[in-house]
């Protein structure tokens, strides 16, 4: 025999489900990270009291200016992100929340994290170098560039690397500082070719560069949307595709002449 449900008692029956998933879903793990503006690091200065880069076998030049690599802060791997912690970061303009395997790599230890951002790092500093004298024409000579900058793992510092080795070594080719006395932050993969990669969480660095005294922006070309978003006022944004281009647009905006790239 079947008893029939009143449409109060059978709602209620039907909503029990429903408060249990939002429950769960308040209290348990999500698979997100949060991420907020990170530190920024001049590449032509000095890291915990450690020139960032250290040249030998040639000739360095006296520097004005900064050009800043820029990072960003993210939650620990074994972090417990719940939903309250993603609606709140959702609402905010200094956070930002991300998919934990766009941050770490999935299936691995903190420790196993670690030292793929260590190797990350140290691939991303032989690439610069290569792609540094490689642009200067200085591939074939005895020169010896060391890199070093602690506390900061994975490639996205490529591109600031690369043009602080150009600065130390050649200026904007013309006597003058690449910077143009300027403080100029950046983010960007580089390959030995000079080819300049996306990295993300753009938005957000552009809020480290501003807040640490940046006035220009280096961004990957593909990255010019994310990086308008949230961008802060004052903060004029160059896209860049190769070191070279990167050089370019530097040089013209430092002398007034040529055409600088804007997203």
């Amino acid at each position: 025999m079947l008893s029939r449900l009143t449409r109060p008692r059978a709602v209620a029956v039907c909503a029990l489900p429903v408060v249990a998933l939002l429950a769960t879903a308040a209290f348990a793990p999500l698979p997100f990270s949060l991420t907020q503006p990170g530190m920024t690091a001049n590449v032509l200065g000095e890291n915990q009291d450690t020139p960032v880069i250290t040249i030998t076998g040639a000739e360095t030049r006296t520097t004005t200016g900064q050009l800043r690599m820029t990072t960003i802060e993210a939650t620990n791997p074994d972090t417990r992100v719940s939903l309250g912690d993603v609606l709140d970061a959702w609402f905010a303009t200094d956070q930002a929340v991300m998919p934990r395997d766009s941050v770490y790599p999935s299936g691995q230890s903190t420790q196993q994290i670690e030292r793929h951002n260590t190797e990350q790092m140290k691939e991303s500093q032989d690439a610069a170098t290569e792609a540094a004298l490689n642009y200067l024409d200085l591939s074939d000579k005895n020169i010896k560039v060391t890199l070093k900058l602690a506390d900061v793992g994975g490639p996205s510092a490529g591109l600031l690397f690369s043009l602080g080795i150009v600065d130390k070594l050649n200026g904007d080719g013309n006597g003058g500082d690449l910077t143009g006395g300027r403080v100029i932050a950046g983010t960007g993969t580089i390959d030995a070719d000079g080819t300049v990669g996306a990295v993300g969480g753009v938005s957000l660095k552009t809020q480290a560069a501003k807040r640490d005294g940046a006035t220009v922006f280096l961004v990957p070309k593909d990255e010019c949307g994310d990086a308008k978003s949230e961008l802060p006022k004052g903060l004029r944004l160059i896209p860049v595709t190769t070191l070279k281009g990167a050089v370019s647009s530097l040089a013209a905006l430092e002398s007034g002449k040529g055409s600088v790239p804007s997203c």
